[in-house]
Parts: structure tokens; C-alpha cells; sequence
């Protein structure tokens, strides 16, 4: 880890939002993902588009994106963002019973979009698990997590 200081305190420990007005805009760009595990049977329903509340992937891919776009309504200190793109994908994966979430955030900006498209895959999973429940409430969301960044000061980074 290079940076040893956290950012959303000032000197004397105050959390602040951080002051990006000096910032070049660059384009910056986020890869974030994530888990749902579930029941085969939870698993069938989903992929053959025959849940009772329709169809599930369409909806968590809807609020996927919404919830990129609302993301400084949601972080207390983030920066609302105008974001260029957001592009959710879901995998099925019926080997491990699951779906795969990955949100792509883009902008042009002076702040990074990693917590727009964590926040992103975060509630893609929440709505699937929600659109779910009543057939399968021991759905485990998990490995939410940062894949790629792109952009600003500290240029390029990849999850291993």
C-alpha cells in the first residue's frame, strides 16, 4: 500500500470531503464485482426468466445502474459524480450455483468512480437476493470487491 494517510480526515482528524478542485479531469474508469450463491433450484429460476416477480437479472441490472448514479447520495463523503458510462454484466454459473456480477463505471473527472461501481455490484446482488428471498432466504452475497482502476494520479491498478 503507497498511501499512508486516509484521506477523509483533515489535520487535526475531522472528516471532510476531499478537496479534488486542483485535479486534472482525466478519464477514469472502475471494475467492480461480486457473488450471489444460491440454491440449483433458485438458480434454475432465474435463468429460465420464470421467477414470480419477472425478470430478475433485467431488474438487478436497473438497479445496478441506479445505484452508480446515486452513489454520492448513499457514501457520505463521496463526490456525486456525472458518469459517462455504466455497464452491469451478469453470469450465470451453474456449477457453483451462482451469479456473477461486474459493473464498469466511467467519467471524466477529477475523482476516481471505484465507489460508484462498487456501490453498483453491490446493490445488482442485493435486488436479485430481494427478488429472491421468498424461495431461497440462505442466499450468501459475497466477494464484493474492486477488479481494475483506471485513471488520475495513480494511474492504472489490478485486483490479482
Amino acid at each position: 500500500m503507497t498511501q499512508q494517510t486516509l484521506t477523509h480526515f483533515d489535520n487535526a482528524g475531522q472528516a471532510h470531503m476531499v478537496d479534488v478542485g486542483s485535479k486534472p479531469e482525466t478519464v477514469r474508469l472502475a471494475r467492480a464485482g461480486g457473488s450471489i450463491f444460491m440454491q440449483p433450484e433458485t438458480l434454475a429460476l432465474i435463468a429460465s426468466g420464470s421467477a414470480k416477480k419477472g425478470d430478475v437479472l433485467g431488474i438487478a441490472r436497473i438497479a445496478a445502474i441506479q445505484a452508480a448514479k446515486r452513489t454520492g447520495d448513499l457514501i457520505p463523503l463521496c463526490h456525486p459524480i456525472a458518469l459517462t458510462r455504466v455497464a452491469a454484466e451478469f453470469t450465470i454459473d451453474e456449477a457453483q450455483h451462482a451469479v456473477h456480477c461486474v459493473v464498469t463505471t466511467e467519467c471524466c473527472g477529477r475523482t476516481g468512480v471505484e465507489m460508484e461501481a462498487l456501490s453498483a455490484a453491490s446493490v445488482g446482488l442485493l435486488t436479485i437476493y430481494d427478488m429472491c428471498k421468498a424461495v431461497d432466504r440462505g442466499m450468501r452475497i459475497d466477494n464484493i470487491r474492486l477488479l481494475e482502476k483506471l485513471g488520475g494520479k495513480s494511474g492504472h491498478w489490478l485486483a490479482e
